[in-house]
This record gives C-alpha cells, sequence and structure tokens, in this order.
C-alpha cells in the first residue's frame, strides 16, 4: 500500500495588527456591478484556480463592489435572495473585508461596508505569509444567534455550506475578472476575533485572500 503523502505546512506566527494606511470611512457606498460584465461561466469554471502570489495592488471600488455582490449580494431585492444559498433564508454568514484602511463588514441589503475596526488587520486572518500583503482579506463569519432555531447537529454543516458556497461565488467573480484568490480553513480563532473585534456569538468560520496576480 502506497503512504498518502499530504501537503504540510510551516506555521508562522501571524502579522501582528497594523494601523490603519489611513483615517477610514465610517460607511463606503459601493457601485452598482455591471451584470453585464464577465466571461461565460463554463469559461470562469475553466480558469477558477487557487493562488497564492499577489501584487500589492489595491483593488478598484468597482471591482470590490462587484467582487461583494457575486459573494452573496441582493439578487432578488422582492424577496430578499442572495447570490449564495442559506438554509431557510438565515443569512448566517457575515463577510468581514479586511482592507489597508480598516476592518469592515458587507451590508448586502445597502450594498455597502460599514467599518468595524479602523486597523489593518489583514495579517491576522492566517498563518501564510501572504495573507498580509494583499490587498483584500475575506473572513466568512457566523451569527451564531441567527441559528439557534435549528437542530445543533444542523448548525454547523449548513453554516459551513453557506460559507463554501460564498468563497465559489468569490473564486468564479475572481476568474472572470483577472483576479486571483485563494480559500483559507486555516485561522486562529481567537486572534481573529480579537483582530475584527468580534462578538462572542460571532464565529470566524473560513478566510479567503483576493488581489492581482503577481505575475500578472
Amino acid at each position: 500500500m502506497n503512504d498518502e503523502r499530504l501537503i504540510a505546512y510551516e506555521p508562522a506566527r501571524p502579522a501582528p495588527v497594523r494601523a490603519a494606511a489611513a483615517e477610514p470611512e465610517r460607511v463606503i457606498d459601493l457601485p452598482t456591478p455591471d451584470y453585464q460584465n464577465g466571461m461565460p461561466l463554463m469559461q470562469a469554471l475553466l480558469r477558477r484556480a487557487s493562488c497564492r502570489e499577489f501584487k500589492p495592488a489595491e483593488l478598484p471600488m468597482a471591482t470590490l463592489g462587484a467582487l461583494l455582490w457575486a459573494a452573496d449580494g441582493v439578487n432578488r431585492p422582492l424577496t430578499g435572495g442572495r447570490t449564495a444559498p442559506s438554509p431557510h433564508g438565515r443569512h448566517e454568514i457575515d463577510i468581514y473585508a479586511a482592507l489597508p484602511a480598516g476592518v469592515y463588514r458587507y451590508d448586502a441589503v445597502m450594498h455597502r461596508l460599514v467599518l468595524k475596526h479602523a486597523v489593518d488587520a489583514r495579517g491576522q486572518t492566517g498563518y501564510q505569509d501572504f495573507v498580509g500583503h494583499a490587498p483584500l482579506d475575506l473572513v466568512y463569519v457566523v451569527q451564531t444567534s441567527r441559528l439557534l432555531e435549528m437542530p445543533q447537529e444542523q448548525r454547523k454543516r449548513f453554516s459551513a455550506v453557506t460559507a463554501g458556497a460564498i468563497a465559489q461565488n468569490v473564486a468564479l467573480y475572481c476568474a472572470s475578472a483577472g483576479l486571483s484568490s485563494v480559500v483559507r480553513g486555516w485561522p486562529s480563532e481567537r486572534i481573529l476575533s480579537d483582530a475584527l473585534s468580534l462578538n462572542e456569538d460571532e464565529l470566524p468560520i473560513l478566510a479567503q485572500t483576493i488581489g492581482f496576480p503577481a505575475s500578472r
């Protein structure tokens, strides 16, 4: 029998929290996405891949708005439906964007970013050395209080499915828009919760790094 070989990671200490690059805006209204933009789905699937080398260049605001809408934006305004599925429409995953100017929560209903913590916490979102240098790290946070009416054994499973669907939406948008991304499931829950100034009922479950590919 062949021995299974697994990828081994050498954990590095998360980078320290840094001061925000500039005085952060309290609320950032995001541009409405161009719904006609991008490549066909099958081509995006063909190009979807993980990447761990990024340019430090910041994402244009139009790109950031389109990316977050693709992640879990409202695509059915009459019902409040989102681009990512959620059990019973509970929308239990909040998206936090760690940017050089601060940590923001994505308000999908208003399509805007709301300041959560005025620090550069990108380096706290994982152990890999690239996370503090890419322009954007998304953190998917479970709002456990929204799942209290759900049986205990279903909460973790369903929230993981929702986070995975959001991450795939982001990966496909990145493939379509010429960006790179990588999903990361190895953050420190304690360090990340402190860096994002989360409450006790908020649980970071997954992270994803996005930026322009270094080779571009």
